[in-house]
């Protein structure tokens, strides 16, 4: 594969898996507490990346669960926030100055924290009352991210009785490294295509849904803007059909991403009112991908690691193609603000 390092990422993704045990001893302490609500809180993708770890919660555990940018919570008088509280703060660089703000606040409120950093020796690091590490990269830390509040979010239900299949899905989040090598591997020659075709398409609408939304917001938001500098329009595929449709004409791209959960005909309704009326439609589809190793029971939770892994793709050959070093920017910890 193009400008892909294997060791690397099989490495860096098995690192992640094996933040398992250490985990599930914070959590086990921590969930004798009777914590009454769990909070995913951080800045910018970090926290985008925490959506679908959510999103399983409120669709499987009846505790409540929240997602906050870190600099609005601290803004907000949250009423839910406080000694019973279980908060999970992710940061690449253990340095992002609202992250480690917010934590700082919400132990002051008195919850119980845990760090998600790529170092140890940094001052979200120490602040936290748990701190997990595992190195990543910018091309690998959305899975890495993904795993990790995966492994909380599953060991959260699991000691409350409600999620039976715990030990069958850690079992099969072991082979996911390999699982995720071929992939990518199955997509190098359509993400190349993709993008030679788009490397000057100004402007692009991407859609997804479910536990799908969060991939399809951080890849428009934090990837094609931030990293490449190309105009996009996140939209959920519900809200799709209340705006965004308007925009729609025969040249327009649109990159539609389908998952396998139950909100899939959101995505598939899409689909039928794009091929319709654009030309330009791109659809990468979790099914067409076989999982070696994980059931089909658990398909459907993956699907955003899936998709993360295989866009890593397209963003390498975007990068190549559009001569523009996915590293580059103009104001992003260049200019104060």
């Amino acid at each position: 594969m193009f400008n892909f390092d294997t060791e690397r990422f099989l490495g860096i993704q098995a690192g992640a898996v094996q933040l398992k045990d250490e985990l599930n001893q914070a959590i086990d302490v921590v969930m004798e507490k009777d914590v009454e609500n769990v909070f995913f809180v951080g800045t910018g993708g970090a926290t985008i990346l925490m959506y679908p770890a959510q999103y399983i919660l409120k669709n499987h555990s009846t505790l409540p669960v929240f997602t906050e940018i870190s600099s609005e919570l601290m803004l907000m008088d949250h009423q839910f926030l406080g000694e019973k509280s279980l908060v999970i703060l992710p940061s690449l660089s253990g340095t992002t100055k609202e992250t480690v703000a917010a934590a700082q606040f919400c132990k002051e409120k008195g919850a119980t924290t845990i760090s998600l950093v790529g170092h140890a020796d940094t001052p979200l690091g120490h602040l936290t009352d748990y701190t997990f590490v595992n190195y990543a990269a910018d091309d690998t830390s959305c899975e890495s991210f993904y795993i990790q509040s995966y492994l909380i979010a599953f060991r959260v239900m699991y000691k409350r009785n409600e999620f039976p299949q715990y030990h069958q899905f850690v079992e099969e989040m072991k082979q996911l490294p390999a699982v995720l090598l071929k992939v990518k591997s199955a997509t190098e020659q359509r993400a190349a295509d993709f993008a030679r075709k788009h490397k000057h398409t100004p402007y692009h609408i991407l859609s997804g849904t479910g536990i799908d939304w969060g991939q399809t917001y951080y890849y428009g938001m934090c990837i094609l803007e931030e990293m490449q500098w190309i105009k996009t329009r996140p939209v959920h595929a519900s809200d799709f059909f209340h705006g965004t449709l308007e925009l729609v004409e025969e040249d327009t791209s649109i990159i539609l991403l389908k998952g396998e959960d139950k909100t899939r005909p959101l995505a598939e309704r899409v689909e039928r009112f794009a091929k319709h009326y654009s030309k330009e439609l791109t659809v990468f589809d979790t099914r067409d991908y076989e999982l070696d190793g994980i059931s089909a029971e658990l398909r459907s939770y993956l699907s955003p690691i899936v998709l993360a892994t295989l866009l890593e793709r397209v963003s390498c050959h975007l990068e190549e193609q559009r001569k523009h070093p996915l590293s580059t920017r103009r104001y992003y910890k260049k200019v104060p603000f």
